[in-house]
C-alpha cells in the first residue's frame, strides 16, 4: 500500500504517452464494442446477442468504417489531446453526429421495401431501429472520455509537480475577466493558486457556478468568506472598475487581513503590454483609474491610415505613447521629432521592433527619427517641408512648474516660440490638422509654465482663426507615470525610507493615465473643426496627501510608524487645485460622454493678443534672460496671469480668479461658475498659517 502514491502517477503518465495512432486503435476497439452494448441496453439482456449476431456484425463493420473515415476527416487523429478543451469536445460531438446521420440514413434506406434488401439479406434489417441512436450516445461518451482522460492526467501531474504550496484564492468579480482568471489558474496549477470561488455584487449571480466555481457572495461578505474558506489571497478581476471601487475592495481585504492582487486595467490590455491572465500587486494607478473614456478608434484609424503623421516631443512620456498608438493605425510615415537623442533613439528602436513583429516588413509604416529643437524656426521649416505631414501632434514642451519658475526664459522660448515656429511651418507646408497638448495649469495661470502654455493655446486658436483649418488644443491634468510625476517622486522617497514631502494638506490634482491622455489627443484630431479646446472629464480630483498615504499603504508600510508625511509649503507658481475652463469659454459635451469641448475658444482671444509684436517682445525678453520683463510681458498678454512674488502671494494665487471646475457638478453635465475661494473656503483658513 505504501507504493500507491508512486505507482498511481506512473499509470497516469502512460496516458500522456498515447499518440494518435494509439487513439485510432482504441477508437476501433470502442466502435467494435458499443453496438453490442447498445443492443444489450435495448433488449435488456446478454442472451439477445446470439439471436442478432449476423445483423450485429453487419452493423458493426459498416459503422466502424463510416465513423473512422469521418473521424479522420474531422482531424481527430491529428490533435494534441493533452490540451483538449471545449473546442475539441465540439469536434468530437460533430464527428459523431455526422457519422451517425450517415449510418442512420443507410440503416433505414435498406428497409425500404421497394429495394428488396431485407428479403435478400434478412440480417441487414433485423436490428431494432433505436440501435444507431443508442450507439451514438455510447460512442460520444467513450471517445470523449478516453481523450479527456489525457487532459485530466496532465492537470493532475502538473499539480503534483508544481513544487510549491498552493494558495487558496477568491476572485473578486464574476464577469468575463473573472472567468478568464479562473480558467487560467485551473489549467495552470504550476502557478500555485487554487481558486475557491467568486465574490460579486450582482445578486443574480449569487449561488450560480461559473467555470465550475461558485459565486459565494458580495464584497461585504468577503471577510467572512476569507475566514470560512481559509483564503490566502484575493484576486481583483475588474479591469474596467473605477479607482473608487478598487479602493473599497482593497480596504475590505485589509480588514480581512488578506493580501490582494489585481489583473491589469483596461488601458494596459488595450495597449498590448499585458494579457488578462497576468496578475500583479495593486498599484496607485489602480486606485486612481476611472471607467475608460470611449473613443472612436475606427474614426482615428481612418484619419491616420496611409498618411504622414509628425509628433514633436516624440521621446517623452506622452509623445512616445502617441507614437505607439499612431503606429497601430498604420500611417504611411511616422516622423518622430525630439531634442533628446537618447529618448528618440529608444522609441524609434521600439517602434521598428513592433513593425517587424507584426510581419509588416517593408510594407509597414516608415518611421523617421528627427533630432530637432522647435525653438529654431529654420530647422522646423526644413523638417516640415521635407516630410509634408498631414497631421501634427505637438507634445514638445517644458512642463515642470518649479523649474520653469527658476528658468522662465526656457519656458517662453520652448513653449511659446517653439509652438509659434511649428504653427508657422505647419501653415506654410499645408498641414491639415494640428493638435497642441496643453495642461489644466494654463487656466488662470499662476506660474510661468502655465502662462506659457496658455499663450501656446492662444497661438493655436489664432492660427485656426486665420487659416480656417482644424487646429485645436487638448487640455488635461497630471499624467501618472510621466517624467517628474509626483507618484514617481513619492515612490523614490518611500524607497529611501522617507519622509514623503507634500506641499499642502489641502492640495488636490486631477490625474489620468498616459494611454488615457493619448486617447483624448487622438480623438481631438478627429473631432476638431478649428479653434476648439478639448478637455477630459477626469472625475474627482485627488488630494495629494491622500495619494501619499495610499502609496505608503500599498508599499506595506504605515504612516507615522514607518514613513512620515511632511508638509513643505507651496512652491512658487503652485495652486491648491487646478481648473479646467477659462472664464468665457462655452463648454459642452461632445458625442463622447467623457470629453468636453470649449466651442468658442478661438473667439475668446484677448485684445492684447491681437498683435504679433507683443509676442515678439516677450520672446526677445526671454532670449535676453530678462526675468522681470518676462513676468511683466506675460501679465500684459494675459490679464488673468497672477505672477507670484514670494510664498504668500503664491498661495493666495491658488485661490483667486474665477475659472471653473466641475468638482461636485459632474452629474449635472455642466461646470460650476463658483469662484475658487467659495468652492474651497475651508482650505483658506487651514492653509493661512502655513503660507505665513
Amino acid at each position: 500500500m505504501f507504493d500507491q502514491p508512486t505507482t498511481f502517477p506512473l499509470k497516469l503518465d502512460l496516458l500522456l504517452r498515447l499518440r494518435n495512432r494509439h487513439f485510432l486503435l482504441l477508437d476501433a476497439l470502442i466502435l467494435c464494442v458499443t453496438p453490442a452494448l447498445a443492443l444489450m441496453l435495448r433488449v435488456d439482456g446478454v442472451q439477445a446477442l446470439g439471436n442478432y449476431a449476423p445483423a450485429l456484425l453487419i452493423y458493426t463493420t459498416t459503422a466502424l468504417l463510416i465513423r473512422v473515415a469521418i473521424f479522420y476527416g474531422f482531424g481527430l487523429y491529428s490533435r494534441y489531446w493533452r490540451y483538449a478543451s471545449i473546442g475539441e469536445l465540439t469536434q468530437i460531438t460533430a464527428a459523431v453526429l455526422i457519422s451517425t446521420a450517415v449510418i442512420v440514413t443507410l440503416f433505414f434506406a435498406v428497409r425500404i421495401p421497394a429495394l428488396g434488401i431485407c428479403d435478400a439479406v434478412e440480417p441487414a434489417c433485423a436490428l431494432p431501429r433505436s440501435i444507431p441512436f443508442i450507439d451514438a450516445m455510447l460512442v460520444v461518451l467513450a471517445i470523449g472520455a478516453i481523450r479527456f482522460s489525457v487532459r485530466t492526467a496532465d492537470l493532475y501531474l502538473q499539480r503534483g509537480r508544481s513544487g510549491q504550496p498552493t494558495q487558496r484564492a477568491l476572485i473578486m468579480g464574476a464577469g468575463e475577466a473573472g472567468a478568464m482568471i479562473a480558467r487560467e489558474l485551473r489549467t495552470n496549477p504550476q502557478l500555485g493558486i487554487d481558486p475557491i470561488g467568486y465574490v460579486d455584487d450582482d445578486p443574480d449571480k449569487r449561488g450560480t457556478r461559473i467555470r465550475g466555481l461558485p459565486v459565494l457572495g458580495d464584497r461585504a461578505m468577503l471577510p467572512d468568506l476569507a475566514a470560512q474558506h481559509k483564503i490566502d489571497q484575493v484576486i481583483i478581476a475588474m479591469p474596467t472598475a473605477p479607482g473608487k471601487a478598487i479602493r473599497e475592495v482593497l480596504a475590505i481585504c485589509e480588514e480581512a487581513g488578506v493580501p490582494a492582487k489585481t489583473m491589469p486595467g483596461i488601458y494596459e490590455l488595450l495597449g498590448g503590454q499585458v494579457s488578462v491572465s497576468q496578475l500583479r500587486n495593486v498599484e496607485i494607478e489602480d486606485l486612481l483609474r476611472r471607467e475608460p473614456v470611449s473613443t472612436d478608434i475606427a474614426a482615428v484609424q481612418e484619419l491616420l491610415q496611409g498618411r504622414c503623421v509628425l509628433v514633436t516631443g516624440g521621446g517623452g512620456s506622452i509623445g512616445s505613447e502617441l507614437c505607439r498608438q499612431i503606429l497601430r493605425c498604420r500611417p504611411a510615415r511616422l516622423v518622430i521629432v525630439g531634442h533628446g537623442e537618447n529618448s528618440v533613439f529608444e522609441i524609434h528602436q521600439e517602434l521598428q521592433r513592433a513593425v517587424r513583429h507584426t510581419g509588416q516588413g517593408s510594407g509597414g509604416p516608415v518611421i523617421v527619427p528627427v533630432i530637432a529643437d522647435v525653438r529654431f524656426a529654420e530647422r522646423v521649416q526644413r523638417v516640415l517641408q521635407q516630410h509634408r505631414p498631414q497631421v501634427v501632434f505637438h507634445a514638445a514642451a517644458h512642463k515642470h512648474v518649479p523649474l520653469m519658475e527658476e528658468n522662465p526664459s526656457e519656458a517662453i522660448t520652448n513653449n511659446v516660440l517653439g509652438t509659434r515656429n511649428l504653427l508657422e511651418a505647419a501653415l506654410a507646408s499645408g498641414v491639415e490638422r494640428f493638435v497642441l497638448i496643453s495642461t489644466d495649469k494654463a487656466v488662470n495661470p499662476t506660474s510661468v509654465m502655465g502662462a506659457s502654455k496658455r499663450l501656446a493655446e492662444l497661438l493655436v486658436h489664432e492660427a485656426a482663426q486665420r487659416s480656417g483649418r482644424p487646429y485645436a488644443a487638448v487640455r488635461f491634468g497630471n499624467v501618472l507615470g510621466s517624467r517628474g510625476s509626483v507618484v514617481l517622486t513619492f515612490k523614490q522617497q518611500i524607497a529611501a525610507g522617507g519622509p514623503v514631502t507634500v506641499t499642502h494638506p489641502e492640495m488636490t490634482r486631477f490625474f489620468m493615465t498616459i494611454p488615457e491622455a493619448v486617447q483624448l489627443v487622438l480623438q481631438a484630431a478627429v473631432l476638431g473643426q478649428g479653434g476648439e479646446t478639448f478637455v477630459l472629464d477626469m472625475g474627482e480630483s485627488v488630494r495629494i496627501a491622500d495619494l501619499a498615504r495610499d502609496l505608503i499603504r500599498l508599499s506595506g508600510l504605515e504612516e507615522g510608524r514607518d514613513i512620515d508625511i511632511v508638509y513643505s509649503g507651496l512652491r512658487p507658481g503652485e495652486k491648491l487645485y487646478e481648473e479646467l475652463f477659462v472664464t468665457g469659454e462655452v463648454d459642452q459635451r461632445t458625442a463622447h460622454a467623457k470629453i468636453f469641448i470649449a466651442m468658442n475658444a478661438s473667439a475668446e482671444l484677448p485684445n492684447s493678443f491681437g498683435s504679433a509684436q507683443a509676442i515678439d517682445q516677450l520672446i526677445a525678453l526671454a532670449e535676453h534672460g530678462d526675468e522681470a520683463g518676462i513676468r511683466n510681458g506675460l501679465q500684459a498678454l494675459l490679464p488673468e496671469f497672477q505672477s507670484p512674488a514670494g510664498e504668500a502671494p503664491a498661495y493666495l494665487a491658488g485661490l483667486g480668479g474665477s475659472g471653473r471646475s466641475w468638482e461636485g457638478h459632474r452629474d449635472s453635465g455642466r461646470i460650476s461658475d463658483a469662484p475658487r475661494g467659495e468652492l474651497n473656503g475651508s482650505a483658506v483658513s487651514a492653509a493661512t498659517p502655513a503660507a505665513r
